[in-house]
């Protein structure tokens, strides 16, 4: 049990609530009720959740573990970067919670009870705030359920607190279809709000220890009608606009007039910064380009997104997969090859975020893993998997460090798995396999392992250099004989294009003599920069 909520816990929160989402994921994506598709909840609340997990992470060698400001810090982070990758309307009004729940409790000494309570109250105002024209039996209903419930409750026992917000907040998601006659119609609940009673429920065992995922209301019988409104808006719109927009208050004061007049879905929330700060804005018009001008006037828009509902893909009747496919990132012929070999598609280093589009795209796949294999294009696959979204398909970044990773997590692909099952299996056999890179030094530096210079033969252990040396086969053995140290039962040698014939076999030749029961397998890379690759499984 925990007393406070401390930065150790947002993080713990952000995570936990992020692998609850995307369990959920498929769940909560049925759950639209548009006639036409106004992207997927599921989808979009995991989407801005990573965001915020990729802030949390990316700031993470300088967020305190403690102190009076270490939980503010992290849940600033947090709901920074959920503002930032904000996607769809539940996206934006999630991320507007979070900026309310930091805000509130920021600069407090300690989170117990009575803060929670606070900083839910607090994130139910910024929610209500953002959007133009609430309406209720949605996110914002539920969220508003939860910090009644908290501040009732009137007790500092954190985790009593959580508890009874979390329980509202479920007992608000059944009551929604009462509210809202799309859902009556649909029978069916709140996907947002839906998706809001997971995030509570990760707080909760984050604070107690114990699971306390509860299932989705069951399925009310749908009311027939002749047409079914959307949940947020007319279905006079045909667009969807979305974009960041750095700008100042007033001139985001002008912003909301000028899209309320052109449409409705209105949602525009900032990070509260002064006096220029950055907004994530939503809306759905006929007139993309009058709103997209509206931003310009107001100042500076950025990541526009444009969707036509008329093209939007139907959701589908039921948990049955459409296809899948593979899109591999690979540097060298050999290595590309191999990938080839496993029916991925294989995309040239160093990708743009367009050109892993396109490869996504080029499968004709409803859903596709994309295995970057390097860290600087992790970052490029996640883009590229936000705006696949867009055109109906659903993708996993499996975060490989390297090619070898990535033939792990290829070797254990199962078709006949759910998709989600799939990518976790493949994320782990990734994540199993250790990795190592052997080079020669371009100048001279100051390792972890000591001083070096230029043509010194340097081993990267999963990208910190481990040994130097200055002969290629000898040093290349040594990292093996390291690695091995450590336990395995195969290695995996990918050779390099400027790697001396005859490395690959030297060094299965010394794997048989020191590590007889390991099992090596060797193959003609064709990378650049590196002799050696390695891979221990």
């Amino acid at each position: 049990m925990l007393d406070t909520l401390d930065a150790a816990a947002v993080r713990r929160w952000c995570a936990g609530g992020l692998a609850a989402l995307k369990r959920h994921q498929g769940e909560i994506d049925q759950l639209n009720v548009y006639p036409v598709p106004d992207g997927d909840t599921g989808t979009n609340l995991v989407l801005t959740l990573t965001s915020a997990q990729q802030a949390l992470a990316m700031d993470l060698d300088t967020l305190p573990d403690s102190g009076p400001t270490a939980h503010g810090h992290a849940l600033r982070l947090m709901a920074q970067g959920a503002l930032l990758g904000a996607r769809g309307n539940s996206g934006v009004i999630l991320s507007q919670i979070l900026r309310g729940f930091a805000d509130q409790v920021a600069g407090m000494p300690a989170v117990r009870g009575r803060e929670l309570a606070a900083a839910l109250r607090s994130g139910t105002a910024a929610a209500y705030t953002a959007v133009s024209r609430p309406v209720e039996g949605t996110l914002l209903t539920v969220v508003a359920a939860a910090a009644a419930a908290a501040e009732g409750a009137d007790s500092d026992d954190l985790p009593a607190v959580a508890g009874v917000a979390a329980r509202a907040a479920a007992e608000a998601l059944a009551r929604t279809p009462e509210q809202l006659p799309a859902l009556a119609r649909a029978g069916v609940v709140d996907a947002g709000g839906r998706g809001l009673c997971v995030l509570l429920d990760a707080l909760v065992e984050v604070l107690t220890g114990e699971s306390t995922a509860r299932p989705a209301p069951p399925p009310r019988a749908a009311r027939p009608a002749a047409t079914v409104a959307r949940e947020t808006g007319s279905d006079e719109y045909a667009y969807e606009v979305q974009f960041l927009l750095d700008a100042r208050a007033e001139a985001v004061a002008g912003l909301r007039r000028a899209l309320d007049a052109l449409g409705d879905s209105l949602v525009v929330v900032g990070d509260g910064r002064e006096p220029e700060g950055t907004w994530n804005v939503h809306v759905h018009v006929n007139d993309v380009g009058a709103a997209v001008e509206a931003g310009v006037a107001a100042g500076r828009p950025y990541r526009i997104s444009v969707t036509r509902f008329a093209d939007q893909p139907e959701p589908p009747a039921g948990p049955a997969v459409t296809g899948r496919a593979a899109v591999v990132v690979a540097t060298g012929g050999g290595i590309a090859e191999l990938f080839a070999a496993e029916g991925a598609t294989v995309v040239p280093g160093n990708p743009s975020t367009g050109e892993l589009l396109d490869a996504v795209r080029s499968t004709g796949a409803a859903r596709v893993v994309v295995l970057p294999n390097d860290a600087n294009t992790e970052a490029v696959a996640s883009a590229a998997a936000r705006e696949a979204h867009r055109f109906g398909i659903k993708v996993s970044v499996v975060p490989t460090r390297s090619p070898v990773q990535a033939l792990a997590a290829l070797a254990v692909r199962d078709g006949d798995r759910r998709f989600e099952d799939d990518v976790i299996a493949m994320a782990e056999a990734a994540g199993a396999c250790r990795y190592a890179e052997v080079c020669h030094a371009s100048r001279e530096a100051l390792t972890v392992a000591g001083p070096c210079r230029p043509g010194d033969v340097l081993a990267l252990v999963e990208g910190e250099v481990h040994l130097i040396g200055t002969d290629l086969t000898d040093t290349c053995a040594a990292v093996v004989d390291r690695m091995l140290g450590g336990g395995g039962e195969m290695v995996t040698l990918l050779a390099g294009a400027d790697a001396p014939a005859g490395l690959t076999d030297a060094v299965r030749a010394h794997v048989a003599r020191r590590w007889p029961f390991v099992e090596v397998h060797a193959y003609p890379g064709g990378q650049p920069f590196y002799p050696l690759l390695v891979g221990i499984e």
